[in-house]
């Protein structure tokens, strides 16, 4: 997921360093925008199933080869594939509707979703209900559960009497929430910020966060 995630949007981008062209063809920004919103929906669940891993074998570790067995892990990765296509397809349709475009610049350096529903001279009705859909489902839903999966872990940490043994247990999240924060604090923002205190500069900033720094 990874890998895909930063391959939708890194090549195309030194590409259009290497030869000084920022241009791109409305087929293949659509599919850039398309893989792009799949592996990032994929990641984002992901990490999501990451906390509920974490919050298994801290929080009842004689049960996590039970709970975490491998059918349930076939189950969630299932999950986390079939939502990430159904939120790519919706994306793409919503941007398909558009007939007409205010202006062909995209302000960052890859076809990102809410840059190209802004492009459109349509009504901002479908714009704004598919963002904060999306966003609702898939960033306050998930990042909910992330939440609530690192307070039981911290409240069962502060249970164990051993400083060494509570560090020990959660030097093994670190790097997960590391990430998280990251990811979500950045990508967040970009889809739910204001469209009157949106600055580009600060989109594509925050856009080179979370698609390659992460």
């Amino acid at each position: 997921a990874d890998i895909g995630f930063t391959s939708s949007t890194v090549p195309r981008m030194i590409v259009g360093i290497s030869i000084q062209s920022r241009v791109i063809s409305y087929g293949a920004c659509l599919t850039q925008m398309s893989l792009f919103v799949l592996f990032a929906c994929m990641d984002n669940i992901l990490l999501t199933v990451m906390a509920y891993d974490r919050f298994v074998a801290i929080c009842h570790p004689l049960h996590y080869a039970v709970i975490m067995n491998p059918r349930r892990c076939k189950l969630l990765l299932l999950l986390s594939v079939f939502a990430s296509l159904v939120d790519s397809q919706v994306h793409n349709l919503t941007t398909l509707q558009f007939t007409c475009f205010k202006e062909v610049q995209v302000a960052s350096f890859f076809c990102d979703p809410p840059q190209i529903l802004d492009l459109s001279c349509s009504g901002s009705l479908i714009k704004n209900i598919v963002t904060y859909v999306v966003g609702i489902f898939l960033g306050f839903f998930p990042l909910s559960g992330i939440i609530f999966s690192y307070y039981k872990i911290v409240s069962a940490l502060l249970k164990i009497p051993l400083s060494g043994g509570r560090y020990k247990a959660f030097s093994t999240c670190g790097s997960h929430l590391s990430v998280v924060c990251l990811f979500y604090g950045t990508g967040i923002g970009t889809y739910l910020g204001s469209v009157a205190s949106h600055s580009p500069r600060k989109g594509m900033v925050a856009s080179l966060m979370y698609t390659v720094v992460t």
